[in-house]
């Protein structure tokens, strides 16, 4: 009876295990909720590809979180260098826009939408070596840095460990830019847009009822 017993938590043990390892990160929206989002979100990307300094100082909320030790509008204005258009704002914010958001509880008063879902949702089961999450269906896992390898598996929604977050093309003309990781499936490379860390950027905006403001530009824990 011992042995028999011994054996059950041995194959509950490799089931929850199992599972463990094939946990997905599924995409979310929360943003599509609130009927106004979608229309200031159109017209900030829209003013993210003209590099429009003004209208994002118009939206900068008076105390915004930034990297820095300091917060507020100034700093990150001086952080960020927004008089620039090779700042890397533009693009950064552009990417986070077309991820997922969610509504995340500041505090007792203040609830943020806040992009992409990635570092908000990412679950507490997550293995301790999953350091990214695919952000696409059915991306092609490559065996080497090359849209025409040989391809391992085909990914969705996997969580994901990182082995190197910047690889080259074979094709040392092409710009794609590759990241090595080691999936369930096996290891191999997938394209940098596809997978994304939980602690790379995100932002936060919150409504307040006349206008949206952005009170966050973040990363890391």
């Amino acid at each position: 009876m011992k042995l028999r017993a011994l054996c059950l938590v041995f194959m509950l043990l490799l089931t929850t295990g199992s599972g463990a390892q094939e946990l997905k990160l599924l995409p979310v929206d929360e943003g599509a909720k609130d009927a106004s989002w979608p229309r200031f979100k159109a017209r900030l990307i829209d003013a993210l590809a003209r590099r429009d300094h003004q209208f994002i100082r118009g939206i900068l909320d008076r105390k915004i979180r930034n990297m820095s030790d300091t917060d507020g509008a100034a700093e990150f204005e001086k952080l960020w260098e927004l008089q620039s258009a090779s700042s890397p704002f533009w693009t950064e914010l552009t990417k986070l826009l077309f991820l997922g958001s969610v509504f995340v509880k500041r505090d007792a008063k203040t609830v943020e939408l806040c992009a992409p879902y990635v570092y908000y949702r990412w679950p507490e089961a997550a293995s301790s070596d999953a350091s990214g999450a695919i952000i696409a269906k059915e991306t092609l896992l490559k065996a080497r840095p090359a849209t025409n390898a040989p391809t391992v598996a085909v990914l969705s929604y996997d969580l994901v460990a990182v082995a190197d977050w910047e690889v080259d093309d074979e094709d040392k003309t092409s710009p794609q830019k590759w990241v090595k990781l080691k999936a369930k499936a096996g290891e191999g490379f997938v394209p940098e847009e596809h997978v994304r860390s939980p602690l790379e950027y995100r932002a936060c905006f919150v409504n307040s009822g006349a206008r949206w403001r952005m009170t966050g530009l973040e990363a890391g824990e």
